[in-house]
């Protein structure tokens, strides 16, 4: 999954704001009165990340809680996954019949706000494994209004790929900073061998990893609730380490990074890596089945994420899971087939089948997650001082319209036809507007 698809999606989401305000309705409040499995109830449920894989995966849990449940159906809906969000949406403005929904981190706000999704509060509070949730997870599940709509069903965090052949063979050790990561990537360079340090990423949605080093080089000054403004009220593109950041990031596609990478786009710094042309790479773990197909064993291995010179870094953790409709006639068979899916086995059972990090607190005593390629994942979870969980501003009225320019903007950057300043001066009059016309 990753960041790659879902940019598209907040785009369309984001254009649609206005519609849904205007056809918005409170949320109900939950049926009581609704008798768990009688009279043979059958839940609609629709999925949004979809894969052949995935889906025998959760139709096989489906079948299970029918087992327990022998009162309750579940119809499960699984469009395909370019497009999932967007026809969750149109069932949603359309009250389609639906019970069970994945909610996902970018449109959960607007769900809310629009009332198609419950307010799981009065279920979490009575539900005895809510605490068994990471903190990260949390988060995700509680990040509007600090109200939990949805539970997470498996959470997506970038870390450092790397190429530990080369790295034995050039003499250096595993970059922990940014300033390490840069040496390394010049390092390893050799353009005669088609050989370079890093899989950069300048096309499509590259502003993202331009975001993640602005983060680490600004620190625990950044909000977290809104990382495109610090913690004054200032936008993230109005300080003077921003500035430095977006000079390092062009120094790392300039001297460790293939020329032809300030166009690639996920596909292609992942193969970048795979293929054996780059020798790092940042991304989540999406990868790692990929990796573990096309890279022989013990040439690669997976660290935590690069700290800026502020000593911490920031990313926002993707993390989709398990909501339920405000209009459902079945709310406490609903809540029982999430609290289901939700629970510490089952939950770590399909996070290890996804390749996604666990939600729960529990999958840090497994042994699947305590050694190997998640050990890092693991690791970085359990310092959340240091390695923060952010959120972007996806519930402003200009996110998706920057984003249609952001990109043109690194690229311009990267081939000197606009220089840092200009960006972020750009970038930092833009925010400073949308902020005030929120007001």
């Amino acid at each position: 999954m990753g960041f790659r698809s879902w940019i598209s999606v907040a785009l369309q989401l984001t254009m649609a704001t206005a519609l849904l305000v205007g056809c918005s309705q409170p949320a109900a409040t939950p049926d009581s009165t609704s008798p768990s499995g009688a009279n043979g109830v059958t839940l609609k449920m629709v999925e949004s990340i979809t894969s052949p894989q995935r889906t025998a995966l959760l139709k096989d849990m489906l079948a299970q809680f029918e087992a327990k449940n022998p009162g309750i159906k579940v119809d499960l809906i699984s469009p395909p996954f370019e497009g999932a969000d967007q026809k969750i949406t149109q069932m949603l403005m359309a009250k389609e019949e639906l019970d069970v929904l994945e909610v996902r981190e970018f449109n959960a706000k607007q769900f809310s706000m629009n009332g198609f999704i419950e307010n799981l509060k009065p279920y979490t509070d009575k539900w005895q494994n809510y605490d068994q949730l990471t903190d990260v997870a949390k988060r995700r599940a509680t990040w509007v209004d600090k109200t939990p709509y949805y539970i997470p069903n498996g959470l997506y965090q970038r870390v450092l790929y790397y190429r530990t052949d080369w790295f034995k063979e050039a003499g250096i050790e595993v970059p922990k900073t940014w300033d390490e990561l840069l040496v390394a990537a010049k390092k390893l360079t050799d353009p005669s061998k088609n050989r370079y340090g890093y899989s950069f990423r300048g096309g499509a949605t590259g502003w993202d990893y331009a975001l993640i080093t602005m983060w680490a080089y600004n620190g625990t000054e950044v909000d977290p609730d809104s990382a495109f403004f610090m913690k004054d009220g200032r936008t993230l593109f109005s300080t003077p380490q921003s500035l430095e950041a977006m000079q390092y990031y062009k120094q790392l596609y300039k001297e460790g990074s293939p020329k032809d990478s300030v166009s690639w786009g996920f596909q292609e710094m992942v193969q970048g890596f795979v293929a054996g042309s780059t020798a790092m790479l940042i991304q989540d773990p999406d990868v790692i089945d990929g990796a573990k197909e096309k890279m022989q064993e013990g040439t690669w291995a997976i660290a935590p994420i690069p700290l800026g010179p502020s000593g911490v870094a920031q990313q926002v953790v993707g993390g989709p899971g398990w909501g339920m409709t405000a209009y459902s006639k079945h709310k406490e068979e609903a809540w029982k087939l999430i609290a289901f899916l939700s629970d510490p086995e089952q939950s770590t059972h399909f996070a290890k089948k996804t390749s996604t990090i666990p939600v729960v607190k529990s999958a840090a005593e497994d042994e699947f997650y305590k050694t190997g390629y998640f050990q890092p994942f693991m690791e970085m979870s359990q310092q959340p001082t240091k390695f923060l969980d952010v959120s972007r501003p996806v519930d402003y009225k200009g996110w998706g319209a920057w984003q249609s320019t952001a990109d043109k903007d690194i690229q311009s950057f990267l081939l000197d036809q606009l220089t840092a300043e200009d960006l972020l001066k750009k970038w930092d009059q833009y925010w400073t507007k949308e902020k005030a016309e929120r007001k």
